[in-house]
C-alpha cells in the first residue's frame, strides 16, 4: 500500500477504535504494573505515634441536653420552676435569655454512678453507661454561634461559615486511606432525612475534591448508579473506563489546577472497584443473630441507627479511614432540638441511639478494633437549664453554645478521664472555656496528626482545621 492510498471514513474509524482498544489494554497493564502508584488517597505516614487508624464520628443533630444525659446537676431540681440566681460573667445571647422571664427546668431523669471512674450517667443511657470506663468526657465546650446552621458547621468543619473542609476531609488529606476500593471518607445520614446544611457538613471545602465525604444511601444500592448496567461485563466496562480516562487525562493536562476534574477521573476508577466491594460491605443480611441483637436491628426504634453503627464497624474492618454517622433530621421532632417537652424528646432520641452505640463499642472491643479506632460523640451545642417564658405544660430547653458535652473512646483516649467542667447550673464552663478548635486539635492528635503541620495553602495563606491553632487536651490522652 503506497502513501497515496485513500482511506474511507469507515477505515479511519475502525483503525481509531482499534487504537482505543490497544490503549485500553495498555491501561489495564499499567494499572497492574502501577498498583502502588500514589493517588490523593494513598496511605500517608502520620506525624505522631498514635494507635488510632480509623475514626467514627457520631453526630447528634439538634443540640443534646447535657443535664439530661451526662451532667448531673441536682440543684436544677431544687430550683424547678424558679428563676436561675444571678451568675457572674455571663455574656452574649445567654445573658440576654437570662434577662428575660424564665423558669429553671429540672431533669426528670435519675442519675447513677457507673464504673471505676464513678461517672454520673442518666437513666436514659443504661447500655452506654456500662462503657463509661472506656470514655473520656469533655465538658464546657464553646462554639461561636447559638444557631443550628453555623454551629453545626463549626463543630463539623471548624468554621461557622460555609466553604471550609470538614474534619473527615482533613483526616483523609493527612492520612489517606487503607482501602483503595472504597472511599476514604464515608457518610451515613439518618435514614429519615438530611442534617442542617446537608452536604456542607461533609464537604471538602478548599481541599482537593478527592477528600470530600461520600454519602451512602440508607437502603438498596449504597450509591445511585453504582451497579453495572445489565449485559455489560467487567472487561467491557474496564475497556470503556480506560478510554474515558485517557480522554479525561488529555483534558486535565491543560488544566492542572482543576481538582474537581481530577477527582472525577478518580471517581470513575473508584466506582469500578466499588462495584465489587461496596455491595458486599453494606449487605448485613448474613450477620449472625447475636450481632443483630447487639446493635438493636430487631427493634423498630433502634434499627435505623443500629444499621448505621454496624456498617461503621464493617467499614473499619475494611480499612475506611473516617466514617461520619448522623442521627437527627434538620430541626424537627426527629432531631435533638427540644425547645418543648425535653423529657419526651430525650426519651425518644436516647432510646434510638443508646443500644446501637453501646453495641458498636462492645463489638469493636471484642474484635480488637477499639484500640485502633477513635470514636467521637458530638452535637452542635448544649442546652440551657431554663426555659424562657415560664415552664408551661411540657417544658423544654433553649440553645446554649457555652456548654456542649462530647466524649471520645478508643485509640490513645484515656478512658475515665475528664477535661473541662461546667458550673452548678450547666450554663458555662468553670474557668477558661474549651473552644471547639481545641477539640479538633485533640481529634487530629489522636489520629496521629499535628494540627500545626497539617496545613493547606489557600487564598494566599496556610489554612488549617483550627484556623488559628488549637491546644491539645492532654488530660484525655494516654
Amino acid at each position: 500500500m503506497n502513501n497515496n492510498t485513500f482511506h474511507s471514513r469507515r477505515d479511519v474509524l475502525c483503525r481509531s477504535f482499534n487504537g482505543i482498544g490497544a490503549m485500553a489494554l495498555s491501561g489495564l497493564m499499567a494499572n497492574e504494573a502501577n498498583a502502588d502508584a500514589q493517588t490523593p488517597l494513598s496511605p500517608k505516614q502520620p506525624h505522631l505515634p498514635r494507635k488510632a487508624k480509623h475514626c467514627i464520628f457520631l453526630f447528634m443533630q439538634g443540640g443534646v441536653s447535657q443535664m439530661d444525659s451526662f451532667e448531673y446537676k441536682p440543684i436544677l431540681n431544687e430550683l424547678h420552676g424558679k428563676p436561675i440566681p444571678d451568675v457572674p460573667h455571663i455574656t452574649g445571647e445567654l445573658q440576654g435569655r437570662l434577662s428575660f422571664p424564665h423558669a429553671c427546668v429540672g431533669s426528670e431523669f435519675s442519675f447513677k454512678r457507673y464504673g471505676e471512674s464513678g461517672r454520673y450517667v442518666s437513666e436514659l443511657f443504661p447500655n452506654l453507661a456500662k462503657h463509661v470506663d472506656d470514655l473520656a468526657f469533655i465538658h464546657g465546650i464553646k462554639t461561636d454561634n447559638q444557631n443550628h446552621g453555623p454551629s453545626t458547621l463549626h463543630v463539623t468543619t471548624g468554621s461557622q461559615f460555609p466553604g471550609s473542609p470538614s474534619v473527615g476531609s482533613w483526616v483523609n488529606y493527612g492520612l489517606g486511606s487503607e482501602n483503595q476500593n472504597m472511599p476514604g471518607y464515608v457518610v451515613i445520614q439518618d435514614p429519615r432525612g438530611a442534617p442542617v446544611n446537608g452536604a456542607a457538613v461533609w464537604a471538602n471545602g478548599y481541599l482537593p475534591a478527592a477528600y470530600q465525604g461520600t454519602l451512602l444511601r440508607a437502603q438498596g444500592t449504597p450509591i445511585l448508579n453504582l451497579d453495572r448496567p445489565e449485559g455489560i461485563t467487567a472487561q467491557q466496562q474496564r475497556t470503556e473506563f480506560d478510554a474515558l480516562r485517557w480522554l479525561n487525562q488529555e483534558h486535565l493536562a491543560t488544566r492542572p489546577q482543576a481538582s474537581e476534574l481530577e477527582a472525577r477521573i478518580g471517581s470513575y476508577e473508584l466506582a469500578f472497584r466499588m462495584q465489587t466491594t461496596a455491595p458486599e460491605l453494606v449487605d448485613i443480611a448474613n450477620e449472625p443473630e447475636h450481632v443483630r441483637e447487639m446493635y438493636g436491628l430487631n427493634d423498630g426504634a433502634t434499627s435505623g441507627f443500629g444499621r448505621q453503627c454496624l456498617l461503621a464497624r464493617r467499614f473499619v474492618e475494611a480499612g475506611v479511614r473516617y466514617t461520619l454517622l448522623i442521627h437527627g433530621v434538620q430541626i424537627s421532632r426527629d432531631s435533638w432540638d427540644d425547645h418543648g417537652d425535653v423529657a419526651g424528646g430525650m426519651r425518644k432520641h436516647s432510646r434510638e441511639v443508646d443500644k446501637p452505640i453501646a453495641g458498636l463499642l462492645a463489638d469493636l472491643k471484642q474484635r480488637g478494633l477499639l484500640d485502633e479506632t477513635l470514636v467521637v460523640w458530638a452535637s452542635e451545642m448544649g442546652r440551657t437549664p431554663f426555659r424562657n417564658g415560664g415552664l408551661g405544660k411540657n417544658p423544654g430547653r433553649e440553645h446554649n453554645s457555652h456548654a456542649l458535652t462530647m466524649w471520645m473512646a478508643g485509640g490513645n483516649v484515656a478512658g475515665g478521664a475528664t477535661a473541662g467542667e461546667t458550673d452548678e447550673f450547666s450554663l458555662q464552663s468553670i474557668g477558661d472555656p474549651i473552644p471547639i478548635r481545641d477539640v479538633h486539635a485533640t481529634i487530629l492528635d489522636l489520629m496521629g496528626l499535628d494540627d500545626d503541620q497539617l496545613r493547606y495553602l489557600h487564598a494566599g495563606r496556610q489554612r488549617q482545621l483550627t484556623d488559628i491553632g488549637g491546644y491539645v487536651l492532654d488530660e484525655i490522652i494516654v
